[in-house]
């Protein structure tokens, strides 16, 4: 119960950063090696504690984003994705942190920051399945954020942007198994995706593929939230709804 003499408990405020790509047709995250203890040469998501007082938390996942990742001159899209801090996750006291979640297309190879002994891209399916451990409970955070990704293509146009400006049914589903992880029935997929009005629209002339066959061009449409949404479960099992 507090009383006169109760002080409020000492919190600091961290900022974490799930940044996720596609690369080689695969779903990647940014890790760095941290260079400082707690958990010195482990991997861990880019982040830092607040810089100062008057920081916003946004400005400061933008400031850790260009310091331990070297991608401050990318407008990326971020979103916040959540709020961890649970008591014991980390060793220098009662840290909560406010994570993010970034999503961005053929994003280059990360440059390393002052904080950071290194920056590189890892495959998402390798980090989900603990094949690279991560300090603090950031496995929880990448967990999270993957899931946040997975449902933003089930709902919203964001699979475009991956693609090139314009580009075939088959290079679209290609994103959409990279980052759900699993592959899909083509033709319900092609179903699907010519059922959502105003996802894509077509983009004047065919394009060779590797088969020699020629394949319909198309581009981003005006639609960005789609209905009916792109329903995971129904595309992987190959049921028409």
């Amino acid at each position: 119960m507090p009383t006169d003499e109760w002080e409020p408990p000492a919190v600091l405020l961290t900022v974490d950063l799930v940044i996720l790509t596609l690369r080689d047709a695969a779903l990647r995250l940014l890790l760095i090696e941290r260079g400082v203890e707690p958990f010195r040469d482990a991997f861990a998501l880019p982040g830092g504690f607040l810089g100062h007082l008057g920081e916003g938390i946004e400005a400061a996942a933008r400031r850790e984003l260009a310091e331990e990742a070297g991608l401050g001159d990318r407008s990326l899209h971020l979103e916040q994705l959540g709020v961890y801090g649970e008591p014991g996750r980390d060793p220098r006291g009662r840290v909560v942190s406010v994570a993010y979640l970034a999503i961005s297309p053929r994003l280059p190879d990360p440059v390393a920051g002052t904080d950071a002994a290194g920056a590189s891209w890892h495959p998402v399916d390798a980090v989900l399945a603990g094949e690279v451990p991560l300090a603090f409970d950031h496995h929880r955070v990448v967990s999270d954020g993957v899931e946040r990704a997975r449902a933003k293509l089930e709902h919203s146009a964001l699979a475009t942007a991956f693609c090139a400006d314009t580009f075939t049914i088959s290079e679209l589903q290609e994103v959409y198994e990279a980052v759900w992880g699993t592959r899909l029935d083509p033709r319900n997929f092609y179903r699907k995706v010519q059922r959502t009005e105003g996802f894509i629209v077509a983009a004047g002339p065919t394009r060779k593929t590797e088969t020699g066959r020629p394949a319909r061009l198309f581009r981003a449409g005006p639609r960005q939230v789609l209905h009916p949404p792109m329903v995971r479960t129904a595309l992987t099992k190959g049921t028409d709804e």
